[in-house]
């Protein structure tokens, strides 16, 4: 009896620390990277602050204090950009930056691919809805996908569409898939109801979705 109490108690806290566990490893990740740029300048101006004044050098050396400056004045950079990119001369800056990545052999393939993808996640597809399901790994099964482009197949012309398929907890990891757009599952969501369905692992999503593709569907009913 008592280890069955212990059981259920410790499965129950499980299951109250893994949200807050997940939310904690999605989140310490995209900090940690943010943390990258801005770790040499906190490092150089911490260590001039060390050497001026050298009873507080114990304190500045806490890795947690650089970890945390160095995302707050990534954030800060982040943000000053967005404000100097609605300006004029933002602009222009910008396009600057953009001509001399250009200029850079396969540099200017990953930058440029880079932006037509976030590009694309904000806008419409022509002919397919942006969050769609696949046949993935097999026909019994569904995966959530984000259609990044349609195009056509070489001599029979048919619809093809280009599908990006994130994995869980980390959606910047997964796969691309070349689909027919006739065995696409259309859904109604947004891109931000896919990605918290897909980080919170199918535990936050509406309460119905598509399973089966509409032509199918018909197809089942016509022969019945």
């Amino acid at each position: 009896m008592r280890n069955w109490h212990l059981q259920r108690n410790l499965l129950t806290g499980v299951l109250i620390v893994f949200p807050v566990w997940l939310t904690w490893v999605v989140f310490e990740i995209v900090l940690r990277q943010l943390s990258r740029f801005g770790a040499p300048w906190v490092d150089a101006a911490l260590g001039a602050l060390a050497n001026g004044f050298p009873p507080v050098a114990p304190w500045l050396d806490l890795q947690s204090l650089r970890f945390f400056l160095a995302v707050v004045l990534t954030l800060g950079g982040l943000y000053f950009l967005g404000w100097l990119a609605t300006r004029v001369i933002g602009r222009r800056l910008l396009g600057l930056l953009d001509r001399a990545i250009n200029q850079i052999p396969w540099v200017k393939a990953v930058y440029g691919g880079t932006k037509k993808l976030i590009h694309v996640l904000q806008t419409k597809p022509e002919g397919a809805q942006r969050v769609v399901l696949i046949d993935f790994p097999n026909a019994e099964m569904k995966a959530i996908g984000f259609v990044t482009r349609i195009i056509r197949e070489t001599g029979s012309g048919r619809e093809l569409a280009a599908v990006y398929v994130p994995t869980t907890p980390n959606p910047t990891s997964g796969y691309l898939e070349v689909v027919p757009v006739d065995r696409l599952t259309p859904t109604d969501w947004t891109v931000e109801q896919a990605m918290a369905f897909i980080i919170s692992g199918g535990a936050v999503a509406p309460s119905e979705m598509p399973f089966a593709r509409p032509n199918v569907t018909e197809e089942s009913e016509d022969a019945g």
